[in-house]
């Protein structure tokens, strides 16, 4: 069983790998980005040294070899190459798999981690042996005894005070110090006089803090990569202070060490007091001895101790979760006590419960607010699927996205993932040709897959868009008679042809392959979308392209309703796809000869009777309401007996009970405590399986009467 400090890794260090994956392919963009490669190094210096504190000893060693890489890349002893940009990344889907273990299982590939292990051990060797020579020369010309360092080497004053509960994190801050004596000369100080009597004493507590002096070639923000994971949790400042100090290069650190060690009181000490006795330059000294390299402003950088960091906190999705489960109870109270305070005409209590619905709407807000995140977290994790997909299909394609910072329901994106890996997987094998294919055509090489995401009122559309050979109607068409999808004397416009891509089992690949050809993907895309509450929407152009759509209520929680009757029961409709709403009296139908449509400013408009849909016998009113939808692109009615207007509704789930109930899509309380179902006006409307018919044969009758 994991702790929560265990958890709490896990989360950090899969976000990290995000973040390596991320960094990776864009360094592959722009290797020579030396920002970039730093970045690099501290996400892998990071997970070594936070999964050897937590006990994942596998993932340190394993990720040991690739920060020795890495540290030569970011010191330009290094060339980045695409063997090199591969290995890491199947590296950072190995320690993905280490994550996932139990006290006895893990899911280690032992043989995959090896021959990467090996690989970047390889590749280090062979930069060794190519830099021997030099080394060898440099030794034969210099005297043995001259053991003068690089003139590029620097002094830094480091003084280093961990936070008491230091040891609870598993961090041993005597590695740390040993880190920093792997990067050139140290001396070290120790103060103790933190130290409480006995009698107070915490085992569990640290009270020792140090200051150091490190003579070495590295820059300030290498020692501040030693201390990267628990800079959090300590008071950490850094200085280079070799313009202070005459000699930098004769000093003796073995005998500064010594003499530290004499002079140390526990209580003050001041390194650099000494080390200036110590070093005290002869008369002949001048400041242009100092070699140009030192001749450098003093640099300061102090690490941001704990109540310094970001006021951002995290908090897991299940306390979000239940948040807004609170908050749309009280929606629901609110509701309850308007309704209330308006029957009962008490100025007081309607006035109470306004301020009630205005601080409940605020809270609403501010709740969902929390919930909604940038969909770039989910369109940077595409980038390595279009770039994996296109080395298998041997085709050449870039991954291009817009609109990053678009913000959605965590709740929508999380179940957006797998609906946008099969519509991409299909772009690039169906879509976007092979780089022979698209010169022959005079098209660009690099086939391009545009993802964009864009805010439309309550609703966040989607676009995928490929410059590839786009959809053809008449294979598509011909494919689904021999599949026995449609007959082969149906009329179908364009929109309904490419929407049988959508359906379960069709495929137009001539050959099965590990991306597609069996007939699964597509029809769980529709199935995905419609769980959301979304549309899709198809649009292409042969030789140029496909443009797939997909439009998305911003939130699950929380929507805006239109709320209806029929006979005694109250429904929901999405207030996001009502038009207007019509009467319709019995002279309206007798007009129509009994067909269920309705003209609305010269078009005519198929509409289904809710009445009759849900086999309620009672007599119908004198007159009733239509309520205008749109439903993939198409005008539908829907007739009720009342419309009560716009309505706060607040989702909740039918239970398990009536999980496959179609046409219904959830429900909501209201506020005299009744039950109101919310309509899935998509189901209802694919489910009237006369409505194209009957709608096409009245279309023909009012041509002909009209031509009569």
């Amino acid at each position: 069983m994991k702790d929560s400090l265990q958890l709490a890794f896990i989360e950090e260090t899969r976000e990290l790998l995000g973040e390596l994956e991320a960094t990776l392919l864009a360094v592959e963009e722009s290797p020579n980005d030396a920002e970039l490669l730093a970045k690099l190094f501290r996400a892998l210096h990071t997970i070594k040294g936070s999964s050897a504190m937590f006990g994942y000893d596998d993932i340190a060693l394993f990720t040991h070899d690739i920060e020795t890489a890495y540290d030569l890349i970011r010191n330009g002893k290094l060339k980045v190459t695409k063997q090199i940009i591969d290995l890491t990344l199947l590296a950072r889907d190995e320690i993905s798999n280490m994550l996932v273990k139990s006290d006895t299982t893990s899911q280690i590939n032992e043989e995959n981690t090896k021959k990467i292990v090996e690989s970047f051990r390889e590749i280090i060797s062979a930069y060794h042996k190519a830099d021997k020579p030099a080394e060898t020369v440099t030794a034969k010309t210099k005297p043995e005894t001259d053991k003068k360092p690089s003139a590029a080497q620097q002094l830094y004053s480091i003084k280093f005070t961990p936070g008491s509960d230091l040891f609870l994190s598993g961090t041993n801050p005597l590695l740390l110090i040993d880190e920093l004596r792997g990067m050139g000369s140290l001396a070290v100080s120790v103060f103790i006089d933190k130290i409480p009597a006995f009698e107070d004493f915490n085992h569990e507590a640290c009270y020792c803090y140090w200051e150091m002096l490190l003579r070495s070639s590295v820059t300030i923000e290498a020692i501040q990569d030693v201390f990267i994971f628990v800079s959090d949790a300590c008071d950490l400042k850094i200085e280079n202070i070799t313009q202070e100090i005459w000699g930098v290069a004769e000093l003796d650190f073995e005998k500064l060490q010594y003499s530290i060690s004499a002079e140390q009181d526990y209580h003050s000490l001041e390194l650099r007091a000494i080390v200036k006795n110590y070093s005290a330059p002869p008369e002949q000294w001048k400041r242009a001895d100092i070699p140009a390299e030192t001749k450098q402003p003093a640099q300061t950088a102090a690490v941001k101790t704990e109540a310094d960091v970001s006021s951002s906190i995290r908090v897991s999705s299940e306390k979000l979760d239940e948040l807004v489960n609170l908050v749309g109870e009280l929606v629901t109270i609110q509701a309850r006590l308007s309704q209330v305070a308006t029957s009962n005409n008490n100025g007081e209590m309607i006035s109470i419960s306004e301020e009630v619905e205005r601080i409940t709407w605020s809270l609403r807000d501010s709740a969902l607010n929390i919930r909604m995140l940038p969909i770039g977290s989910t369109f940077s994790k595409f980038k390595r699927l279009v770039r994996d997909l296109s080395k298998e299909l041997g085709k050449e394609v870039e991954l291009i996205t817009e609109g990053a910072e678009t913000e959605l329901d965590k709740t929508v994106i999380e179940k957006l993932n797998d609906p946008l890996i099969h519509i991409i997987r299909n772009s690039i094998d169906h879509g976007v040709e092979s780089p022979e294919k698209r010169t022959k055509q005079g098209k660009n090489r690099l086939g391009a897959v545009t993802l964009s995401a864009s805010q439309s009122g309550g609703s966040v559309l989607i676009r995928i868009k490929d410059d590839g050979a786009g959809l053809d109607k008449e294979a598509i068409r011909a494919k689904a008679i021999s599949q026995g999808l449609v007959n082969d004397n149906a009329e179908l416009s364009e929109a309904e042809i490419f929407s049988m891509i959508f359906m379960a089992g069709f495929s137009t690949a001539k050959k099965v392959t590990s991306v597609s050809g069996r007939g699964v993907g597509m029809d769980v895309v529709k199935r995905a979308i419609d769980a959301l509450r979304g549309n899709i929407e198809v649009q292409s152009e042969m030789g140029k392209g496909t443009t797939i759509t997909l439009k998305l209520p911003l939130t699950l929680a929380i929507i805006e309703g239109l709320l209806v009757r029929v006979e005694n029961d109250h429904y929901i409709l999405p207030l996001s796809s009502v038009e207007e709403c019509l009467e319709l009296t019995q002279e309206d139908i007798n007009s129509r000869h009994g067909r269920n449509l309705v003209e609305v400013r010269g078009s005519l408009i198929p509409y289904i009777n809710l009445r009759k849909r849900f086999s309620i016998a009672t007599p119908r009113p004198k007159i009733e309401q239509i309520v205008i939808a749109k439903v993939n692109d198409n005008s539908i009615g829907f007739v009720v007996d009342q419309v009560f207007g716009q309505h706060q509704t607040v989702l909740k789930s039918l239970g398990s009970y009536y999980k496959n109930v179609e046409g219904v899509s959830g429900a909501t309380i209201l506020g005299d405590g009744s039950v109101a179902l919310i309509l899935d006006i998509n189901k209802l409307s694919e489910n009237e399986e006369s409505l194209e018919n009957e709608f096409t044969n009245s279309v023909s009758f009012e041509s002909n009467k009209q031509q009569i």
